[in-house]
């Protein structure tokens, strides 16, 4: 059998996502993918975000398989990029993705099997548009939603257009203005997750959440999928780009690794540590 340097399977023998933060396991006829990095609270590496995009080509590929799960380990689902980049797994840097897509959010909305976000703690960034992507988010009673994008100096034109389509534009500016955090009680008041279980509960309800969706028709279920899609529209894409490249990211970067506030807050309004 064909093993990766830690002893993993790899293929054709085994499934294997590219990097070890991350799980592929069958069960029944569903997948499970695992977000398992706790050294770093689940913060996601490139090669992480691949992952879960070769996750759902994987799951749609396959015929023993129905659906996908994702879900992550210990109080974190996943915070969004590392913007540490410290990564075991890197083999690029976050500035060499942003002429690729390597992230999992198209094809989380494009998926022909269905997929269930078990969420089972905090989630933000890129976490949250990995729940918002997925067919259903089925969330712990102790999970937790923000955006700081805006904090990091990052224009995010998806969650601009996706939350806007979702919540409304004053809830929206709210989210994201503000970078808020919401309970998950709050967020099932808002519409951003389908609904709230108790933390034990989680994988049991997503599972079975999951198993309905695979039994509904698969060609009149992509249509409805198709439907909603073309509903939440499309993202500034270039604009986005140029703001991630431009000097507000980096300045945020800078103050998100030396946990500080950004030289753009004014002095009356900073705080100590990062925002």
């Amino acid at each position: 059998m064909s093993q990766d340097a830690d002893g993993s399977p790899r293929p054709p023998d085994g499934d294997w996502l590219g990097t070890p933060f991350l799980t592929f396991e069958r069960v029944g006829a569903v997948a499970v993918c695992t977000i398992d990095r706790p050294q770093a609270r689940n913060a996601m590496t490139p090669a992480m975000y691949f992952g879960i995009r070769y996750a759902i080509s994987q799951v749609n590929a396959d015929p023993d398989l129905a659906g996908l799960l994702i879900t992550g380990t210990g109080d974190v689902f996943a915070p969004g990029g590392d913007l540490g980049k410290q990564g075991e797994d890197d083999w690029m840097d976050f500035a060499s993705t942003f002429g690729m897509d390597v992230t999992p959010f198209d094809p989380l909305r494009q998926s022909a099997k269905p997929v269930v976000s078990a969420v089972n703690g905090l989630c933000q960034g890129g976490g949250l548009q990995i729940a918002l992507c997925s067919d259903l988010a089925v969330v712990s009673d102790r999970a937790t939603f923000r955006v700081p994008e805006l904090f990091r100096g990052i224009a995010d034109t998806y969650y601009s257009q996706v939350l806007a389509r979702l919540i409304g534009p004053v809830r929206t500016r709210d989210l994201m203005f503000t970078g808020r955090t919401l309970s998950a009680d709050e967020a099932l008041d808002w519409g951003l997750v389908t609904r709230v279980v108790p933390h034990d509960d989680l994988l049991k309800v997503a599972r079975e959440l999951l198993e309905q969706c695979c039994r509904t028709a698969p060609a009149a279920r992509g249509l409805v999928k198709a439907s909603l899609d073309n509903y939440l529209g499309l993202f500034d894409r270039i604009g986005m780009q140029t703001s991630m490249l431009g000097p507000e990211a980096c300045e945020g970067f800078r103050a998100f690794k030396q946990r500080t506030s950004p030289d753009w807050v004014h002095p009356e309004l900073r705080v100590p540590g990062r925002l």
